[in-house]
């Protein structure tokens, strides 16, 4: 009954370009665009996690429902592949955004400082300044995220559970 449960949950997949390089994000939940959400629905947390290597967002899909479940479908659940790791099928658009700040490419955007880089450039052009995060990391997911905490002062309500 758990995983009939689970299959009901919406999960929408987005090949976004940040930082130049095709991105993966999936999202799970009703909420796809948190800027132009002006509905009193809009949610004022974003569950953030941060995926392993490889980077393949997909491995995630079971993890992010269950914890949208969990939290009772209150707050949106995004899985952001790594630059690089996850290529758009050729039916697939990919989305880009104009004002987009951090359009620039970034130096060694494969190596880890550029996936760093890669997830706080993606935070700071697709989510709202005043919305909360909780940053979840897996493996090297975790050492990113512990990056964005000590790189981005700025981003509110930084919250991290961390496994290995």
């Amino acid at each position: 009954m758990d995983s009939e449960i689970k299959e009901e949950i919406p999960v929408h997949e987005e090949f976004i370009l940040c930082c130049g390089v095709e991105t993966q994000v999936l999202k799970c939940g009703p909420w796809t665009d948190l800027f132009n959400d002006q509905s009193a629905n809009r949610p004022k947390l974003l569950i953030f996690v941060i995926t392993g290597n490889p980077g393949f967002s997909a491995a995630y899909v079971p993890f992010v429902k269950a914890l949208y479940s969990s939290v009772n479908k209150r707050f949106p659940v995004w899985v952001i592949s790594h630059a690089g790791h996850a290529l758009a099928p050729k039916d697939k658009k990919i989305l880009t955004t104009s004002d987009d700040p951090n359009a620039q490419e970034v130096k060694d955007i494969y190596g880890l400082c550029g996936q760093v880089e890669h997830k706080l450039a993606f935070l700071r052009t697709h989510v709202p300044k005043e919305m909360k995060l909780v940053l979840i990391g897996h493996s090297i997911g975790c050492y990113i995220s512990l990056q964005i905490l000590k790189l981005a002062p700025e981003l509110p309500g930084l919250a991290r559970w961390c496994s290995g």
